[in-house]
């Protein structure tokens, strides 16, 4: 067959597009020709960034800070993140063992692609966040997921992940707390897992701790690398200001760990897309080492969505819910659902299926399980305010009790 031109590489046709980019695309172009689309697909907080912050962002700008960045950040900004890791984390790193990227993502691209070869193995519990998989196999490693159950609130159980941990492993990833899950590690539980670990000096070790400050009481953060100091020279501590600063469009992700990965992962950036952008840095900086009540009071008020929103699911025919622990989502199954015929006579047979309808005929859009690599469930994201997420539940609760 001809083709349109030169050919592609071959490792894109592996690479599915974002499963969660997809589907906001898809409600964005409804919402265009005028449909009334309420979209709970994408993790992004809806309140705005600290004034401090921006405040710093123009003054940076006004000064000259417009030129071509160090790829290893600004001195002031690396100092923030070294102080925020003491404050928050129990954890000290020299400026040497900070890296400073474009989003937590592309800390993710620069870390497996300066440590992955071919055949590699990259361990994952399940459900996850769509990028760690998708990621690793454009280095041509092989996903060994772990499954966590929603009976146990999908936290990951130690003796899995030792079942699952084998010579070609090269990296273990960690989310606490969880997207798309909610899930939270307990203290007992990261301990328990370091045990594991510290079993196999060969494996590298990713925590990624971006919604560490969304934890709803009892459950509690904790960072990996503070709890088993025996991991210390193996652990990547992954975090960024997008979700607890309401940040996303800034881009600004930060990383602590040992001081030759970091070294390997600028070299990486250094050819790609060089250093983040001066304003930008000092906003995260800003954001970093200014007042933190904000937080405080965004965490409260995802809490009081959290349980509306749970509290609705459970109400639906079909549906079951675990109630997360942090994040701003929640995961329900709806394995009750399936098998059955929407109102507009669509068969769901799948978690796709579901959400696909679900968007099609009740104008809600929510991203299917199957992209974590957890089916049959639904991500939800609570980042909305309180009159779309009522609405968003109402309509999705008519769906349900309109299935045949």
């Amino acid at each position: 067959m001809a083709l349109d031109g030169p050919p592609l590489a071959a490792r894109l046709e592996a690479l599915p597009a974002s499963a969660t980019i997809a589907i906001t695309g898809k409600a964005r172009a409804l919402r265009a020709v005028g449909v009334d689309v309420l979209s709970l697909s994408i993790g992004e907080p809806d309140f705005a960034m600290p004034e401090h912050a921006l405040e710093a962002a123009h003054r940076a700008a006004r000064e000259g800070l417009t030129k071509y960045p160090p790829i290893d950040g600004y001195p002031a900004l690396r100092a923030a993140i070294a102080r925020k890791f003491e404050r928050d984390n129990g954890l000290r790193f020299d400026v040497g063992q900070i890296a400073i990227g474009h989003g937590g993502k592309q800390l993710l691209y620069n870390a497996f692609a300066a440590t992955l070869e071919p055949g590699d193995e990259v361990v994952i519990p399940a459900p996850y966040w769509v990028s760690y998989a998708l990621t690793a196999q454009l280095f041509g490693a092989t996903v060994v997921p772990v499954d966590c159950a929603e009976a146990e609130d999908f936290a990951l159980r130690p003796e899995g992940l030792a079942a699952a941990i084998t010579p070609r492993t090269r990296w273990v990833v960690l989310n606490s707390p969880s997207n798309p899950s909610g899930a939270v590690f307990s203290p007992d539980l990261l301990r328990a897992i370091g045990q594991v670990l510290e079993a196999h000096p060969h494996v590298w070790v990713l925590s990624d701790e971006i919604y560490e400050h969304l934890v709803f009481a009892p459950a509690e953060h904790a960072s990996i690398a503070a709890l088993c100091p025996g991991l210390r020279d193996r652990v990547l501590t992954l975090n960024g200001v997008s979700k607890a600063y309401a940040m996303t469009g800034w881009r600004v992700g930060f990383a602590g760990g040992p001081a030759r990965l970091v070294r390997a992962m600028a070299k990486m950036q250094g050819h790609t897309t060089s250093g983040v952008s001066g304003p930008a840095q000092m906003a995260a900086a800003a954001a970093l080492d200014g007042p933190q009540q904000r937080v405080r009071e965004m965490r409260a008020v995802y809490r009081a969505r959290r349980d509306r929103v749970v509290t609705a699911l459970r109400a639906m025919q079909g549906i079951t819910c675990a109630m997360p622990q942090g994040a701003f989502y929640a995961f329900p199954s709806i394995a009750g659902c399936l098998g059955r015929r929407s109102a507009g006579g669509r068969l769901l047979d799948s978690d796709t299926a579901f959400a696909e309808a679900l968007l099609d005929e009740a104008h809600v859009a929510v991203v299917p399980g199957v992209a974590f690599g957890a089916s049959p469930y639904l991500r939800l994201s609570t980042a909305a305010a309180d009159e779309v997420l009522d609405e968003a539940c109402a309509r999705m609760a008519r769906f349900c009790a309109e299935l045949d």
